[in-house]
This record gives C-alpha cells, structure tokens and sequence, in this order.
C-alpha cells in the first residue's frame, strides 16, 4: 500500500489531541453493557481514474478523520511554529525560498494545505500577514487548538474564495496539490490571487518516487512500476467509494503545469537528505534519502 505525502503510518497512540464532549445519555433501549469495538474494514489500494469532484471529496473526508492521528505521529518533527518543505526537514531558515526573514515582514502570504499552519505561525512570527487555508476542518482546528493570530480559512483550493491580486506570496509544503485531479486548475487560482511579481512556492512527493515501492527499507530501492504511470492511487472501501486519493505527475508534467498557469518557473530545489535527520516518515528514510530523491520543491513566479 502506497503511503501519501506527509502521510502517517498508523500510530498506537489512541489517544485523541482534541477532546470531543461525550454525552452520558443512554439511548433508550439500548444496553449499558461494554460493546466490543468493531474493526474498521481496511480500504482496498488500486490504480484507477479519479476526477476532481471525487478526489476533493475522498481527500476532505480521509485528513478530518486522520488528522488526530496525523499531528500526534508527527507533530514533534513539524513543530508547532517551523517551516519545514518536506521529511527531510528542509528548512525555510536555511532555505529561504519565499526569500530572506526580513523581506517576509508586512508581506501578505497565503498557505495552502496548512494543516495546522505551522508554517503560517512561522511566517506570522516573521512578521507576514498569513492566511492559512485547508480542505480539512479537522486539520484547522488543530490549528485552532495550538493558537493562531491570523485568519483560518476551510475551502478547496480550487476554487480559492479571495479577491484577485490579495496576496504577495504564496507557499504549499506537501499540500493540495498532490491530491488534485487539475492541478493547472489550482495553479490558475494562486496565479489569480497573486500580485505581480508574486511568488509562490510549493513541495510535493518527488514524482521518481512513484516508480519505486513507498518502503523506508531495502525493499524500496528497486523500481517496481512505471515512472510514466499517471493512474492515480486510489484507496475504495468495500462500495468501491473512493476514501483517499494521489495523484501522479512527472517532473515535465509539473513544469508544464508551472508554465500552463502563467507561472515562472526559477528554481526546483531536491533536497539531500541530512546526516543529523535519523527519522523515517511512511517511506521517506535516511537509506532512501541518501540514494534517491524523496521532495521536489517548485519556485514560481507570477510576471
């Protein structure tokens, strides 16, 4: 089974990192009697076409029912105010891909995929005005629940609900654009509501890693599919519904995405993998990172 950008095994903490209000009422009728938990029946992994209505539903859905999950197993390596591009731990401080922390001040940025906007808080802390946006409310309020000084929006990001020309600059670490179907469509959209001279910044799944098994180990290491294989990864339940949805595209697909939307490309940035980084993250792992690329991070530009 295929593991997602930025997507966690399952951890064993059960735990949950917002607590929901539990009603004591007893439905009439029912017993009091401690029910024996029932396992969820595991979706079915498949390559099959996927459209945009699809994908955005089945994605919505998979990050609110994970998101618990998601910020437990990784919330200390993404940090509550880091910007980090990808499970290497690239991060924005050396990188300076959106440009130098001084220039950020007053800025007007937004993130799209925030989760719960580190990367915003990061930004916020610079002094930006960010905007963090998601597909997932679940993930939002975990943003909510960290803190934050500065608007959280729940929207696709293809349909973005700004005004044209509202933001300087805009950034994604590994979020939308690996789960659209149109990705030009959601490009189109940041084009929109972005200043001239703007740029926006995004890192997904390095498209290389599609032609190899998602295994952190030496099984990951031999190619086992076609690079040039767009069938999307599908997981269905039982009805065939998709729940989760990613989609492929090579690096001359992303370039001419870039290029489609009206965007500059001026830098594409493959992280190495760091010696100090010891972590393994779904099949992201010091053996692989050190062979392989794992994260393609585009830097665009709107003229």
């Amino acid at each position: 089974m295929r593991a997602a950008p930025f997507r966690c095994r399952k951890s064993t903490t059960r735990e949950p990192i917002i607590q929901e209000p539990v009603s004591p009422d007893i439905p009439s009728g029912a017993s009091s009697e401690p029910q024996e938990p029932q396992e969820p029946q595991e979706p079915e992994a498949t390559r099959r076409s996927a459209g945009t209505a699809e994908s955005s539903r089945a994605n919505r859905g998979w990050w609110d029912r994970n998101a618990d999950e998601y910020q437990i197993e990784h919330g200390t390596f993404l940090g509550d105010d880091r910007f980090v591009w990808g499970p290497e731990g690239l991060d924005e401080v050396e990188a300076e891909l959106l440009g130098a922390p001084e220039a950020l001040r007053g800025k007007d940025v937004l993130e799209i995929g925030a989760g719960a906007a580190q990367c915003s808080r990061w930004l916020a802390a610079q002094g930006a005005r960010p905007v963090a946006l998601d597909i997932s409310h679940r993930q939002l309020q975990h943003a909510l629940r960290i803190g934050s000084a500065f608007p959280l929006v729940c929207a696709d990001a293809g349909a973005l609900p700004f005004a044209d020309g509202s933001f300087d600059l805009a950034c994604s670490a590994y979020g939308a654009l690996p789960f659209v179907a149109d990705p030009v469509l959601v490009l189109r959209e940041l084009h929109r509501v972005l200043r001239p001279g703007g740029r926006f910044v995004f890192s997904v799944t390095h498209p290389i890693r599609w032609a190899f098994p998602d295994e952190p180990g030496p099984e990951g290491l031999s190619v086992s599919a076609s690079y040039f294989d767009r069938t999307p990864y599908v997981e269905q339940d039982e009805e065939g519904r998709a729940v989760y949805v990613e989609h492929h595209r090579t690096i001359g697909d992303r370039v001419r995405d870039v290029v489609a939307a009206g965007f500059r490309l001026v830098d594409l940035v493959e992280p190495e993998w760091p010696a100090w980084n010891s972590s393994e993250w779904g099949g992201w792992s010091p053996l692989r990172g050190s062979l392989i690329p794992g994260t393609a991070v585009f830097v665009c530009e709107r003229d």
